[in-house]
């Protein structure tokens, strides 16, 4: 069309692109890099530290021993969620390379068997015999192709791609930090109250549930009261529970 920027593709009156054209989309990250920790660890130290905070608030403790209780909860578990997070991807990572190591002496010791075991996989995805194995003959002849054709196809993931220990452990100790400042919030501001930390904490829950819930293109809403309820039960078990230790030992 005269006019037409280079690359720009024409749209139909209604905005949409054309029918049979070219069109793009954009997919989040979903290989676990930082999101998952992110989420886990804020919404883990809001849940850890207003329960810890019931508990002890349930116990008739004075507002700076509360203090000093949810900044130790906050420090704790923030190094723990960091350290577990470091431990548990590099783990992974590490198998991962375990594996791709004995994939690439079998790809340069044992082509053809491996060539076979790839054309039975495109095969048993609806490939014409004949075409999958012309495919399997091919990808062996570019060698990191193969391997990494291997390797998705029998481990399910991308070698090249692999998530970052740092990234998850820092993820992790930042977000769990920070979920779980917000209930010492009213403590911290002087505010002796337990009711005004649970509310706050509450709605923080809420907020964030419907938000993980957005992101995932689900229910706002339902995302939000799931969260806040499974809060609630938290906090209430562990203020039950320092109401009861308050009431026996006084």
């Amino acid at each position: 069309m005269p006019g037409q920027a280079p690359g720009q593709r024409r749209r139909s009156t209604d905005g949409q692109p054309r029918k049979g054209e070219a069109h793009g989309h954009h997919h989040r990250d979903v290989s676990g890099g930082w999101l998952r920790p992110a989420v886990f660890g804020a919404m883990d130290g809001l849940v850890t530290n207003v329960s810890l905070i019931a508990g002890v608030g349930g116990a008739g403790v004075s507002r700076q021993a509360i203090i000093l209780t949810g900044l130790a909860g906050l420090a704790a578990g923030a190094f723990s969620m960091a350290t577990g997070e470091f431990v548990s991807v590099s783990s992974q990572n590490e198998l991962v390379a375990a594996e791709v190591s004995k994939e690439k002496y079998e790809l340069e010791n044992n082509p053809d068997a491996e060539a076979r075991e790839l054309a039975a996989v495109f095969r048993h995805r609806g490939v014409d015999p004949e075409l999958a194995d012309q495919v399997a003959r091919q990808v062996g002849r570019r060698p990191e192709e193969a391997l990494r054709m291997h390797v998705q196809e029998e481990l399910g993931v991308d070698h090249h791609e692999l998530p970052s220990p740092y990234v998850a452990a820092g993820a992790s100790l930042i977000t769990f930090a920070v979920g779980a400042l917000i209930p010492l919030l009213p403590f911290l501001f002087g505010f002796d109250s337990l009711l005004a930390a649970l509310l706050v904490a509450g709605v923080a829950a809420f907020i964030g549930g419907g938000t993980v819930a957005r992101i995932t293109d689900r229910s706002f809403l339902f995302g939000a009261a799931r969260q806040l309820l499974l809060a609630g039960i938290a906090a209430g078990l562990t203020y039950a529970i320092g109401r009861g230790v308050h009431v026996v030992v006084g």
